[in-house]
């Protein structure tokens, strides 16, 4: 900012613009109130069902936030703009008095036009009126000066080119819509785009060379802006998708001698998130420089990054920052698409993933395995974001990903140090296909069942086509999963394996053979299989209390053909790993666990009935352990009579007034029931 500028520019019009502001804040602060407190309260509470309950609400839910973000970034805005006005106001006031100050020690100072000023005498004593006195002045005065009005310009200057940059970034963080970011003054924002500057600067100066204490700053600053966003976009785009690429290379070869892998190793981890979280953060941004980042970090992908020792590739890298966060779904999705398609062409990705001479120790410092394999933290990431998980697993060109993640992909092993059973890719895979299927992030021990969309369902359907194709060769790690899965679908299971024949026409009823061939796969584990059982005994219970068929004893007669096509599933599993079985000696389900967030809440009468029958159930499963594994015959379920009888009781108790309420011939029926149920099963079962 210039000195003519600062003296008598028009700081009226940004005291107007800044008023403005603090009308359209309390405006917004009132349709904030109304639409939270009206609009969307009223979605949440309504028994919505359909389209209403899926596109409607997510409709209103969305506008309801759109208007909480667009109050928070006017607020932002507005106090951008009042601190900045004050700013200029106070160094405007500071300009004038040290002026005043110099003319008493008889200097001015005068704009020489093309942005700089100069300190000259006021009054030169040549040309001064007879008799006058004017008052001395050294070159030290001129220099303190000259020193004080440089200072004021550039704390002006500074205070107005970083309130314009807050201002555009934060503006352009969406390109439709408000952006959420919020900030309290002028400073605040500044100093979040300084901060990020200047530690992006010291990775591209430094990188790995940095000093340890340097590292720590790194890591402190990175923690505390976790959740700003201008900090976040400010330190991805002055880095650089290759500039981050590099770093990570270099910091995880130890080749160089490792000075900061041997004195900081155990904060390695803490940089990897907080490293994640501010990319995640980034990629919300809606601005052009975030767009082309996320661009060139996909076209990077497939690149070798050389380092001191070895080469590794950018997927490899990438991967592993983004294990923590919540990235934007459209980079997720241009990001797992151009995985898939590299690793399609490798035909064996762990040749190539491991390929480096010599193949780089580690690249993951959070969890156990390596980080070779680039798609065990994808799929961490898409398990975080359930509508890019979605739309992952139903992308069909230019290949489809599920067949490839859920059926084709050979997967290695990148956790040789580890004895452990699963496959780390394959865990993280499962995650994410929950996610997908459901719509419920898996992470967040406080998700609750959400609506499912037709994309929702999709994912179910082609996850029952792909996992039943595989048959006995359906990954173990998929096995908990999916029993999540096919729990939170309860009603459309419980629907199926009841259904006396294929109705291709019912939108609740599955493919049978298919769910009979994963029901039997997820049965091979003895937690899934007590997770897919207790989750359907809570279907069964729901069913005999709300739905209201003609006749209501077809509630009693599907909870009976489902408990048999349980029953024929578990023994399918069980026949086929005789030889070798995976459950333990004794009966050590304890409850849902995770899975217990993508069942829906029961009401009162009905939780009463599915914490009875839940118990009788085990009274089973506990009788039976330790019993030869063999078919039952005859009309009544031994194995599960506990389980029949009460469920014969309950429907007894939603329906008491239905004529003939006799429990002998309820338990009778629903024994018939769960004979034919198991019967028709092995049916199934035989027609793969």
């Amino acid at each position: 900012m210039d000195l003519e500028t600062l003296r008598f520019g028009n700081f009226a019009k940004l005291k107007t613009a800044t008023d403005d502001w603090a009308k359209v804040v309390k405006h917004l602060e009132t349709l904030e109130k109304d639409a939270r407190e009206g609009l969307q309260a009223a979605a949440t509470k309504a028994n919505w069902a359909g389209v209403n309950a899926t596109v409607s609400r997510d409709f209103i839910t969305r506008t309801a936030g759109e208007f909480a973000d667009a109050h928070t970034e006017a607020s932002s805005i507005h106090n951008i703009l009042l601190d900045t006005h004050g700013e200029l106001v106070g160094y405007r006031q500071q300009l004038n008095e040290a002026i005043e100050r110099g003319l008493k020690k008889n200097l001015t100072v005068a704009d020489t036009g093309n942005g700089s000023f100069t300190v000259t005498m006021n009054i030169h004593p040549d040309r001064a009126a007879a008799g006058t006195s004017l008052p001395d002045h050294s070159q030290q005065d001129v220099d303190n000066l000259r020193d004080e009005v440089e200072r004021i310009l550039k704390a002006a200057t500074k205070s107005d080119d970083s309130a314009a940059e807050a201002l555009r970034v934060l503006v352009d963080q969406t390109t439709y819509g408000f952006s959420g970011a919020s900030y309290a003054d002028r400073d605040s924002a500044a100093e979040a785009l300084d901060e990020a500057e200047k530690y992006a600067d010291l990775i591209k100066k430094k990188g790995d060379d940095m000093s340890p204490e340097e590292f720590d700053q790194l890591n402190r600053a990175l923690a505390a802006h976790r959740n700003d966003p201008l900090f976040q976009e400010k330190f991805a785009t002055t880095l650089g998708p290759k500039g981050t690429l590099d770093f990570w290379a270099d910091l995880a070869d130890p080749s160089d001698g490792g000075d900061l892998q041997r004195s900081r190793h155990d904060q390695l981890g803490d940089l990897q998130k907080n490293i994640g979280l501010t990319l995640a953060g980034a990629t919300r941004s809606d601005s052009p420089a975030m767009r082309q980042w996320e661009d060139r970090m996909v076209q990077l992908g497939d690149d070798r990054i050389q380092t001191r020792g070895t080469q590794v590739y950018g997927f490899q890298l990438m991967s592993n920052l983004m294990r923590v966060g919540d990235y934007d779904d459209s980079f997720l999705n241009k990001y797992g698409n151009a995985l898939v398609e590299t690793e399609k062409k490798m035909k064996i990705p762990g040749n190539t993933w491991n390929g480096g001479l010599p193949p780089m120790p580690k690249m993951n410092f959070i969890g156990d395995d390596f980080g070779r394999d680039p798609m065990t933290g994808y799929m961490t990431a898409l398990s975080d974001s359930p509508e890019a998980a979605t739309e992952f697993f139903n992308t069909t060109k230019p290949q489809d990903n599920a067949q490839w993640v859920l059926k084709d992909r050979p997967v290695f092993d990148d956790t040789p140090l580890d004895d452990g059973d699963g496959n780390s890719s394959r865990e993280a895979t499962g995650k994410a296909l929950v996610a997908a299927a459901t719509g419920v992030n898996p992470n967040d021990s406080h998700a609750v069942p959400v609506e499912h969309t037709a994309e929702n369902r999709r994912v179910l359907d082609r996850s029952l086509k792909y996992l039943s194709e595989a048959g006995d060769d359906m990954p173990g790690e998929f096995r908990d999963d999916m029993a999540t899965v096919l729990v939170n679908y309860g009603d459309e299971v419980h629907h199926t394996a009841s259904s006396l024949a294929d109705d291709k026409g019912d939108p609740r009823q599955l493919d049978r053979h298919q769910l009979m061939e994963v029901t039997k796969q997820v049965s091979r584990d003895q937690n899934a299989y007590g997770v897919l059982n207790d989750g359907l005994n809570q279907e069964m219970v729901r069913d005999i209390y709300n739905d209201h068929p003609s006749d209501p004893k077809e509630t009693l007669l599907r909870a009976g053909h489902t408990t048999g096509f349980l029953e024929e599933a578990r023994y399918q599993a069980l026949d086929t790993d005789k030889d070798d079985p995976s459950w333990d000696a004794k009966w050590l389900y304890h409850g849902f666990g995770g899975a217990a967030n993508f069942i829906p809440v029961a009401g009162d009468a009905v939780q009463r009935g599915v914490d009875a029958l839940a118990y009788q159930w085990q009274l089973d499963e506990q009788a039976r352990i330790d019993q030869e594994n063999a078919r039952q015959n005859g009309e009544v379920f031994t194995a599960r009579e506990n389980q029949l009888q009460k469920l014969a009781d309950i429907w007894m108790d939603a329906n008491p007034d239905h004529k003939g309420n006799n429990r002998y011939t309820l338990t009778s029926e629903i024994n018939g029931a769960a004979f034919d149920g198991n019967a028709r099963a092995q049916g199934l079962a035989g027609d793969q």
